[in-house]
């Protein structure tokens, strides 16, 4: 195993941490849900590769947050999904440690 194999694996077993911590803060729940994200065929020196990943991670964030087919006129419940959802991607974007990564997380707070 390469080093930058080593620090994808890492960087792979973080972002899915990340995931299980926030997807665990929002549901209260024993069992710990978690989405495995994986990124190693992406190269995250690019604009592709990082807008690839940043994807990724914001699908994983909503099917471990719950966010996906809640009703919208439930706001409460909207809110904690909502806000389950910036924190594991946030998280996992740290996690990660790739700038272009962080600029896309970083455009995406710009954008509200």
């Amino acid at each position: 195993m390469t080093l930058t194999q080593f620090r994808r694996s890492s960087a792979t077993l973080a972002a899915l941490a990340a995931c299980i911590i926030a997807g665990t803060a929002y549901a209260g729940s024993p069992a710990e849900p978690s989405v495995a994200v994986p990124f190693g065929d992406l190269n995250l020196t690019t604009e592709r590769g990082a807008d690839a990943l940043y994807a990724r991670l914001t699908a994983a964030a909503r099917q471990v947050c719950a966010a996906n087919g809640l009703d919208i006129r439930d706001l409460q419940a909207y809110a904690a999904a909502r806000s389950c959802e910036s924190q594991a991607i946030a998280r996992a974007v740290h996690a990660v440690q790739a700038p272009k990564v962080a600029a896309r997380l970083a455009a995406r707070h710009e954008q509200g």
